[in-house]
């Protein structure tokens, strides 16, 4: 449950980016600007979560690491099909 939280939240984020973007971007912040910016946010996002379940929660890497995955390319690949929509 906790996963799908996460990954509602990050595209929630991504919602948020591109409604700022057409609300107050104009010509220099497009929603293809905000897809570009959320990417690499994200994955320090989804990298953190991954070192909490590692470090706090006590899973290994490879425990962790398909949820990392999922976390962070579901995600991602919405960001990326919006960049390539728009660009």
């Amino acid at each position: 449950m906790r996963t799908l939280i996460i990954i509602a939240g990050g595209l929630a984020i991504l919602g948020l980016l591109m409604l700022i973007a057409s609300r107050f971007g104009g010509g220099t912040y497009s929603a293809a600007t905000a897809a570009k910016l959320f990417i690499p946010v994200w994955l320090v996002v989804a990298l953190v979560n991954m070192g909490v379940g590692v470090l706090r929660a006590g899973y290994s890497v490879t425990e962790e690491l398909p949820i990392f995955l999922m976390i962070f390319l579901l995600p991602a690949a919405v960001a990326a099909f919006v960049w390539w929509k728009q660009a």
